[in-house]
């Protein structure tokens, strides 16, 4: 029996400052091979090499995974400003129109970081360019120097809500993970239902509201350390099952009964 593939979504890369590429973390298709126990297939996010419904009848499930540009901010109605950053308006077109078809078919797939925040806008949130400068919130950024290993660190906890999806499926409803992100969500969208926060209240976890399938999302990058971090390989796990449902013509996997 063939394994389920995972549409992984590339990132937009420049190669000494001129040669293009779509590329995405050894880290997320190991999680996806070693964990999900699924065929990582990394997908050139560009609505003019890829249509959305020809990824969807190619591809098992997907993940959004984390990425420096940042969401443009026309996506949910606010001006660009010096502190968005950079920009990849090619993947923002395939990832948005891709997460809102999957809402709707209950075609599985996992968001992280970047993910997260294409999730929330794709369900009419609205994000900060710079969370870390909101009254009361800590600097969630990846530390600018140490190991790859000091990086990933886990640096907070994350709660979860009693009872909810995220509790349910770590059978604890708080775990410790790492950080490494700028942006941040101010308004969640009537769907995007917050299911964890970080100390400082930064959401952490979510779920589409409704949709019949797997739409967990986190801001933190569960990718890193996947088969040994307990909480990561819970999550890489539910996802692989979710996606084997799909692949096998299973009703799909609903995110209220997770766990």
């Amino acid at each position: 029996m063939r394994r389920p593939v995972v549409g992984i979504i590339g990132n937009h890369h420049l190669i000494n400052d001129s040669y293009e590429i779509h590329g995405g973390g050894r880290m997320n298709s190991e999680a996806i091979a070693q964990v999900t126990k699924a065929v990582p297939l990394i997908i050139p996010a560009d609505p003019e090499l890829v249509d959305v419904a020809d990824l969807m009848a190619t591809c098992d499930g997907f993940l959004f995974t984390g990425g420096r540009p940042n969401v443009h901010p026309e996506e949910y109605g606010h001006d660009e400003t010096p502190a968005h950053g950079t920009f990849d308006r090619p993947r923002d077109r395939v990832a948005l129109a891709l997460i809102r078809a999957c809402a709707e078919t209950g075609q599985p797939f996992f968001a992280i970081c970047r993910g997260f925040q294409e999730v929330a806008v794709a369900m009419g949130s609205t994000l900060h360019p710079e969370i870390r400068d909101l009254p009361g919130r800590e600097n969630h950024r990846m530390p600018p120097d140490g190991t790859i290993e000091e990086k990933f660190a886990l640096r907070h906890k994350v709660t979860f809500t009693e009872g909810g999806p995220f509790h349910r499926l770590m059978g604890a409803q708080e775990v410790m993970t790492n950080t490494l992100h700028g942006q941040g969500v101010i308004e969640a969208g009537t769907r995007f239902v917050i299911d964890g926060h970080a100390p400082d209240g930064t959401c952490e976890a979510a779920y589409i509201d409704g949709a019949p399938g797997f739409t967990l999302s986190v801001q933190w990058h569960p990718e890193y350390n996947a088969a040994a971090d307990p909480v990561s390989r819970v999550l890489f796990t539910a996802f692989g099952d979710a996606v084997r449902d799909w692949a096998e013509g299973r009703r799909p996997h609903h995110v209220s009964r997770v766990a």
